[in-house]
């Protein structure tokens, strides 16, 4: 039996070193994404917890990797030739204390959670090796833990190596363990590339160890996909959606009301009031905080965004970097863009754009409007078409609309510009100049009728 750490530090090994070429990709397999966080990014922030230091094993595009995150707990440790994950982890062994406990973890294995290699930790620290197994339905291209007749852990052989009775068996190697740096180092060392593919295996040291007489300790995973391994792009998909049940099922139990949970992303962190339902097809990202009694309809997307109480989001509807106040109606169909803050009981209709404007209380843009870098004031009417050119090529111009204006269908602001309190602009005007406070200003030429005129006929 080992002596037993006299420390809690605990040192992560991610390996994190492979091309990953099944994934037909020129990002690094590590790099993709679930639920826009980078595989690797999943493993750091499940280990960062336990860890007194996190050693990730690099090799193929490795300066985009050391990029894709930051934090002064990773030693980065490049692995020159891919030789095996044997061959991987030795390249860490320098960081290594031989008294710290090791936890070796991979940057393909995104969903694996804290508590779960809390658990494998203890187990290792009553034994100093500790091994993360799975049930499998399907134990194809995985090395099988042996066991013997008192179901002690003998040795794991890989698929590739294993015989006709070794591959019956369903309980398979996670690659995850936990062990010390004085076994680690020990057994590490001992490799040799007995194997089809001429590489140094770190299950091997899983036999070593059992030759010495170490009480290999199991703890077996109860939910297959936090170890399920990203190797192609259909790993991915089906880890994106394990991962948003997880999500989903959390912030239901938290009392969101989600129509369909097969058709929900969660991207970010949302946050929300009693009594919000969240219908097909929205996709969240980054920070978003919902109020009391809040309505997404289905096929809406919300980046970054504050939406307040009893708020109804239409559907179609895209608002990003922006805040919504209570009682207001979004859409169908309506884009917000950054920097946007639509006041309380405000309506932005079907197909309006808006863009870095505030909207007062009460206001309504109802119908195929655009409305760029603008202040609107509070009760205000902008009919249907109406557009605020804000851009003269090179500039930007604001156009302020105060409170009570009424903008009739389809006219044109020319910013800079500037649209008095209950000031009223006729349909179909083209205003470039300022319009006084509770008059109307029109821009139209007299009405006439040419009598000469012939419609063109088809050649």
């Amino acid at each position: 039996m080992p002596n037993q750490s006299t420390n809690n530090e605990v040192n992560a090994i991610i390996l994190a070193a492979g091309q990953g070429t099944r994934m037909n990709s020129s990002v690094s397999k590590v790099l993709h994404e679930v639920g826009n966080k980078t595989l690797i990014q999943h493993v750091i922030d499940a280990a960062m917890p336990l860890a007194s230091f996190i050693n990730v094993i690099i090799g193929h595009n490795s300066e985009s990797v050391k990029k894709s995150t930051q934090s002064n707990l990773i030693k980065w440790v490049l692995q020159k030739n891919q030789l095996g994950t044997g061959h991987a982890v030795m390249q860490a062994i320098p960081n290594i204390k031989k008294d710290s406990m090791c936890l070796i973890l991979y940057g393909d294995v995104p969903l694996i959670q804290t508590q779960t290699l809390l658990k494998l930790l203890e187990k290792a620290n009553k034994t100093g090796f500790s091994l993360l197994t799975v049930i499998a339905n399907d134990p194809s291209g995985y090395g099988r833990i042996i066991r013997d007749s008192s179901k002690s852990i003998q040795s794991i052989i890989e698929h590739k190596d294993a015989n006709t009775e070794e591959l019956e068996i369903d309980e398979v190697n996670t690659g995850i363990m936990a062990i010390t740096g004085a076994l680690l180092t020990k057994y590490l060392n001992q490799l040799e590339p007995n194997n089809s593919q001429g590489e140094l295996y770190l299950t091997d040291i899983v036999e070593k160890a059992v030759k010495d007489n170490v009480n290999i300790a199991s703890f077996i995973c109860e939910n297959a996909t936090e170890v399920m391994g990203i190797n192609d792009k259909n790993n991915l998909a089906k880890a994106e959606r394990a991962y948003q049940l997880k999500i989903a099922d959390e912030l239901m139990k938290d009392g969101l009301t989600i129509k369909d949970p097969s058709r929900f992303d969660c991207r970010g962190n949302l946050i929300f009031g009693n009594d919000c339902i969240i219908d097909v097809n929205v996709v969240f990202e980054g920070e978003v905080q919902l109020g009391k009694n809040v309505l997404i309809s289905p096929n809406c997307i919300i980046k970054n965004s504050k939406i307040g109480d009893n708020a109804n989001i239409m559907p179609n509807s895209i608002i990003e970097d922006s805040v919504i106040g209570s009682h207001a109606n979004i859409g169908p169909f309506a884009r917000i863009r950054p920097e946007t803050k639509i006041g309380n009981h405000a309506k932005i209709g079907n197909f309006v754009e808006v863009k870095k404007s505030t909207i007062g209380d009460n206001s309504k843009v109802s119908h195929l409007s655009y409305i760029g870098d603008s202040q609107v004031g509070k009760s205000a009417n902008i009919g249907a078409g109406v557009i605020t050119c804000n851009y003269d090529g090179v500039n930007k111009s604001q156009t302020t609309i105060g409170d009570g204006a009424f903008i009739g269908s389809n006219s044109q602001l020319i910013a800079p510009v500037s649209i008095g309190k209950n000031a009223t602009i006729g349909a179909g005007s083209t205003i470039t100049q300022n319009a006084p406070d509770d008059k109307l200003t029109l821009s139209r030429h007299k009405q006439s009728t040419i009598s000469k005129w012939k419609r063109p006929q088809k050649k």
